[in-house]
């Protein structure tokens, strides 16, 4: 999978991930009407109107971009109907072409930690027969249980040749809480870093490992360190846009050829239409914002990217 990542990037010429992580608040008025209308007013009827409002998404996107990434917990507020969509939008993602990352981020321990990775990335036998659970691709994973948190994941993305995004240092604000305290004189991420890289080499693709690594882009000169220190590993890159990371920062998350890393872009363009460039298309039009601010975000990344080869 990290393979045909890595390819449809060249491809489509878009380190670009769209985030589906639809608040309610996001969701034009005439969808909420439509969600009501067909399942009424209720959980079912909120499902509903998110369900039509990511299908628009994807439906403008899909031929840009190698992949989205929906973020579960903006399904599982709405509960089992909201899960129920998680899955659709899985679904249809996949058959339009797309590449899914799960954005779940777990972590626990032994037999938990087998369970899960088996419910997103796995499958179970029953009756003879195999199922899946939520079959996404990717998913994004804690680490701070250490080892015996992460190497459960690995074992079932040896088998399904599906892969991990691990956090190593994220875009938060509060991130350095923890991730900067330093751990004989080296901060934690470092250390993290150093892990997955290690890892990593437990199961490559051809270029890349399939255990990648989250590094957040409001952290130009951290992201430029682990770059270094992770030389064989695919980065997430969260916090473009309206998280304040900038595409002229991003430069050193790519190697020097422009490749090994994807940037994500949620509200800045699933809620493009609420931004003052592209408020002239008016919120019916949402679907059509949201290409628009695609096609400004891979012309944007143009200067991290193919500036690279001039680093």
């Amino acid at each position: 999978m990290i393979n045909r990542l890595v390819n449809r990037i060249r491809e489509l010429e878009a380190p670009v991930v769209v985030g589906l992580d639809p608040m309610l608040s996001f969701i034009p008025k005439h969808l909420i009407e439509q969600g009501y209308k067909d399942k009424g007013e209720n959980l079912e009827g909120i499902a509903q109107a998110v369900w039509l409002y990511n299908k628009g998404i994807i439906d403008a996107v899909y031929d840009l971009v190698p992949a989205v990434k929906p973020q579960i917990a903006m399904y599982e507020q709405f509960g089992l109907e909201g899960m129920k969509v998680y899955v659709k939008t899985i679904e249809y993602a996949r058959e339009k072409g797309l590449i899914v990352i799960g954005d779940v981020k777990r972590g626990d321990i032994g037999s938990t930690s087998e369970a899960y990775a088996t419910g997103h990335l796995g499958k179970i036998t029953a009756g003879g027969k195999e199922y899946r659970g939520f079959d996404e691709d990717f998913i994004t994973v804690n680490p701070y249980l250490g080892s015996d948190g992460i190497l459960p994941f690995i074992e079932v993305c040896r088998q399904e040749k599906k892969g991990l995004f691990i956090l190593v240092k994220t875009s938060n604000p509060s991130s350095g809480e923890f991730q900067d305290q330093l751990v004989d004189g080296r901060p934690l991420y470092e250390l993290v870093g150093k892990k997955v890289a290690e890892w990593g080499e437990l199961f490559m693709g051809d270029t890349y490992s399939y255990i990648g690594a989250v590094v957040g882009a409001t952290y130009p000169e951290i992201g430029k360190e682990l770059r270094k220190l992770m030389p064989k590993t695919f980065i997430l890159v969260p916090g473009y846009g309206a998280q304040g990371g900038k595409a002229q920062d991003l430069k050193y998350y790519f190697d020097k050829d422009g490749s090994g890393a994807i940037v994500n872009s949620s509200r800045g363009i699933i809620a493009a239409y609420k931004l003052p460039q592209y408020e002239a298309y008016g919120e019916k039009a949402y679907a059509d914002a949201a290409r628009q601010a695609v096609l400004d975000m891979k012309e944007d990344l143009k200067k991290a990217w193919y500036n690279k080869a001039d680093s």
